[in-house]
């Protein structure tokens, strides 16, 4: 199997396997950092996240002090107790645990897991709307969902493997001379 043709219906092709191949790499790296965030939680006090939080953000803080992000990610340290730890570590790292698991299959090349995957980031994306509901600073993360989980049954549905659109992505955009 050849590079995708240059038309349309090839390079369309080419664009979503790429978005597909991208957005379960991001995933992958997304449920890491949610395992790392999440056994923080359990393991730090209070006092060490606020001021791991103060540093993180400081420099972004020099530059906007009124950053949206920065200042949102220092309240919600500050107003943190030992059950909103626990609960927020206990979450993410099941998020993390589910995502990693997902995506180290479809890396493993496992068709057999794309359903698996459809019904979980279903799952994930619905618990997050929720947190949308409550909390707008998760839009970024609702779309990415949303756009992989769309990626990931298209992928499914026409029978191609990780692998397949690996090997069509790295084709595609660096075909041999």
């Amino acid at each position: 199997m050849g590079a995708p043709a240059a038309g349309g219906g090839g390079r369309r092709r080419l664009l979503v396997e790429t978005a597909f191949v991208l957005g379960v790499l991001l995933k992958g790296l997304d449920g890491l950092v949610e395992l790392v965030a999440g056994a923080a939680l359990l393991v730090l006090h209070q006092d060490r996240i606020l001021a791991l939080t103060r540093a993180a953000v400081a420099e972004e803080l020099r530059e906007d002090p009124h950053d949206l992000v920065a200042n949102l990610l220092l309240d919600q340290a500050a107003g943190l107790d030992h059950g909103a730890a626990v609960a927020g570590g206990l979450f993410l790292l099941l998020h993390g645990v589910v995502k990693v698991v997902i995506v180290a299959a479809l890396l493993a090349g496992s068709r057999r897991v794309y359903p698996w995957a459809v019904g979980a980031l279903s799952v994930l994306l619905a618990v997050q709307v929720v947190q949308l509901v409550l909390s707008p600073g998760v839009v970024a993360l609702v779309l990415l969902d949303a756009v992989i989980l769309a990626l990931t049954w298209h992928e499914w549905r026409i029978g191609r493997s990780f692998h397949d659109a690996w090997r069509s992505v790295v084709r595609g955009w660096f075909p041999r001379t």
